[in-house]
């Protein structure tokens, strides 16, 4: 049986200064929302965060972004958070942009225990500056190291109470990869049920990656609302 907190305040005690943490989700869907909020109110500065995106400017990793609590983020896409352009551009934020494949890919095999690998994305492009190249079949390849992090949060929509998971749909995206790829993995979940009641072929993340989980209601923000008129719709008035 899993550690179930109580608070999400106690969730994220253990998480220090300096702490290289993964965050699931993509855009605002499958992001680990309370966990998130309880670790900006901790204060925790100095941050490396390894993540899909950095959430909205009022929302998710934004903010952690508002109270500069992070000072490296590794992502695949800066999406629609101005606080993070405006760091970035300034030189407040150190910022790793990657393929969303090899980020993808680097997690995966951190938590599978494989060090590097060699892929084509990046050739002729500046990504490849400072790293080891190699020619497969006649196609250049670069080599690229796994990621691991201390901290992993991530969000499931069942648990189990010995951490099996599993997740709703696209919300699944980067936490079951990162559930695997972080020393220490906090779930946030919003069923908890007991041994036994999850279906074994729905069960995306297995308990033994899991260290202790908590229960928490999603608001399930948008990230991005796009209206479209009447007229434009096809529903103007006859």
């Amino acid at each position: 049986m899993k550690k179930i907190h109580s608070t999400f305040a106690e969730a994220v005690a253990a998480i220090q200064d300096g702490a290289t943490i993964m965050v699931g989700g993509f855009g605002l869907v499958g992001i680990p929302e309370n966990l998130i909020v309880a670790l900006a109110e901790t204060g925790v500065k100095e941050l490396t965060v390894i993540s899909n995106n950095c959430g909205v400017d009022d929302w998710g990793l934004g903010l952690l972004l508002a109270n500069r609590q992070i000072r490296k983020i590794v992502a695949s896409y800066v999406g629609e958070n101005k606080q993070f352009e405006r760091q970035a551009l300034a030189g407040e934020l150190e910022v790793e942009l990657l393929p969303q494949g090899t980020l993808a890919e680097k997690i995966r095999a951190g938590g599978a225990g494989i060090p590097a690998f060699y892929t084509p994305a990046g050739v002729g492009t500046p990504l490849e500056e400072g790293k080891e190249s190699r020619v497969f079949g006649g196609k250049t390849y670069l080599l690229e190291e796994a990621l691991t992090a201390d901290f992993a949060l991530i969000r499931a929509y069942e648990a189990d109470i010995y951490g099996n998971l599993s997740y709703n749909k696209t919300a699944r995206n980067f936490n079951p990869i990162m559930a695997t790829a972080g020393r220490v993995t906090i779930a946030e979940t919003e069923q908890l049920v007991e041994a036994g009641r999850l279906d074994a072929d729905r069960i995306h993340t297995p308990g033994v990656f899991v260290h202790s989980l908590i229960v928490g209601a999603q608001q399930k923000r948008v990230e991005k609302l796009t209206v479209a008129n009447q007229a434009e719709a096809g529903g103007g008035s006859r």
